[in-house]
């Protein structure tokens, strides 16, 4: 009974729980700090820019200054069309991105399942991954011309070969125990694939597809670059010829937002869709 009198803390006073440091490896931080700390780093790239340019510390022939930026992008919309070039990037980006997607996911899945599948097109694949897309420009400009078709199969090369690798390895990697207990309740090896291996992927699929999205964007800009009367790479490599680093920077800056943009989006989505992996 006084032991117990004795280790019960004295009326008025709590128990002081240790404080964890706010750079403590892992320690979650809240939603209202993270985005404060996201646009706190914008508002510090921004002002340093502001102060090696506005200063006059780095010529303007080299790099524009952000009021310089903004008034070169308020021309690029006023005056030379530039959201039909937005427009023109977005849709080889999806368009690129779908076709390398319903090609790399299926091939993906059956790599992961069957392993003689996998023997099979893994060296293949791993050999074509390591190829940069634009070694494949001049070609895909002698097969399908100076069109569409050659910007699209510049994401579609660029993209393809990675999705089908990483969705390999995600449904390889499924809980033996499941796969085991499914054979037990009698399913058969088609049933695996759909009701276990694939319902247990999807989500990490899902976060595939939005990683590989990013990277479909540094491959349009490339293939925009040549033989293109149109796009945001366009317009980059028209600025580049006039010495207009406004319109450069303003361009590289609309493309981070549209990536970041769809990038939330893709992962609202993964959100609703597979809320239950995250429990």
């Amino acid at each position: 009974m006084n032991q117990a009198m004795s280790a019960a803390p004295a009326p008025g006073r709590q128990e002081r729980r240790p404080r964890r440091r706010a750079l403590a490896p892992l320690e979650p931080v809240s939603a209202r700090t993270r985005v404060a700390l996201g646009v706190g780093f914008f508002v510090l790239f921004f002002v340093v820019w502001a102060f090696f340019t506005l200063g006059g510390f780095v010529s303007p022939t080299f790099l524009a200054s952000p009021i310089t930026m903004a008034k070169e992008g308020w021309l690029l919309f006023t005056e030379f069309g530039f959201l039909h070039d937005i427009g023109m990037t977005v849709w080889r980006v999806l368009g690129g991105f779908v076709m390398a997607a319903a090609v790399a996911v299926p091939l993906g899945i059956a790599m992961g399942a069957h392993k003689g599948v996998e023997a099979f097109l893994e060296p293949f694949v791993s050999f074509c991954r390591y190829l940069p897309a634009s070694a494949f420009i001049p070609l895909l400009i002698l097969w399908a011309r100076l069109g569409e078709l050659q910007k699209l199969l510049v994401i579609f090369i660029g993209s393809v070969f990675q999705i089908i690798l990483m969705v390999a390895v995600t449904v390889g990697n499924a809980r033996k125990d499941l796969v085991e207990a499914a054979y037990t309740l009698g399913a058969s090896s088609s049933g695996i694939v759909r009701r276990v291996l694939i319902p247990g992927a999807a989500p990490d699929i899902a976060e595939t597809l939005r990683l590989v999205l990013g990277w479909a964007w540094t491959y349009v800009i490339v293939a925009e670059l040549i033989g293109s009367a149109s796009g945001i790479g366009h317009m980059i490599t028209d600025s580049q010829a006039l010495l207009n680093t406004g319109q450069i920077i303003f361009g590289i800056i609309v493309i981070g937002l549209i990536g970041l943009v769809s990038d939330f989006a893709f992962k609202t989505v993964n959100r609703r869709l597979f809320a239950w992996s995250a429990l």
